[in-house]
């Protein structure tokens, strides 16, 4: 039988997390003081950019070992971060309890059924995203606002300072260092 690791997060160094600890005990899982990983980081972050959560995961945990979280987020950052890590938790046969869920063992059958419908959400979260994305772009488009990289001003400035002075483009590219399709782009501008 494989070693039980919890981890536990909070947000601010005004926080603990010896309350997730004793949580995770009075649930039936003792834990060795060694395997308790604690870190103070941003729910924000994705779970693998979590530095203790990342050296977990990829110096620490084996094969048959068990991962304890009183929440899910704990996990990941939102739907898709947290399918993706346990996902990856399972990929190394790394038993994972979340003891928020109605099924906390996420590899028992009932577990495997939890995450096929997270798998659902975190797809159906991808498209509201790209959806939304383009509707923000086609808004932004019909508002007449212009796309992209914002122009350089210093360089359209200073070619129309090489303009003004009667430089030829090829002038004005040798006095500016600008390449001639630069000072092309710029020139009528």
């Amino acid at each position: 039988m494989g070693r039980t690791f919890a981890y536990c997060r909070v947000s601010t160094t005004e926080q603990h997390t010896s309350n997730q600890i004793q949580a995770i005990e009075s649930a039936g899982y003792p834990v060795e003081e060694e395997r308790v990983i604690s870190e103070t980081v941003s729910g924000s972050i994705q779970a693998m950019r979590r530095p203790a959560f990342k050296a977990l995961v990829d110096h620490k945990l084996e094969a048959g070992d068990t991962l304890v979280v009183l929440k899910l987020d704990r996990l990941g950052r939102d739907n898709i971060d947290v399918q993706q890590t346990i996902t990856a938790l399972q990929a190394k046969n790394i038993r994972v309890i979340s003891l928020d869920l109605p099924t906390p063992d996420l590899t028992s059958a009932n577990g495997k059924l939890m995450l096929q419908m997270f798998a659902a959400f975190a797809e159906f979260e991808r498209n509201r995203i790209i959806e939304r994305t383009q509707e923000g772009l086609q808004r932004a488009k019909s508002e007449g606002k212009r796309l992209g990289r914002p122009e350089a001003n210093d360089t359209t400035k200073a070619v129309q300072e090489g303009k003004e002075k009667g430089f030829t483009q090829s002038e004005t590219a040798k006095a500016t260092g600008f390449s001639l399709p630069t000072i092309k782009r710029h020139w009528n501008k």
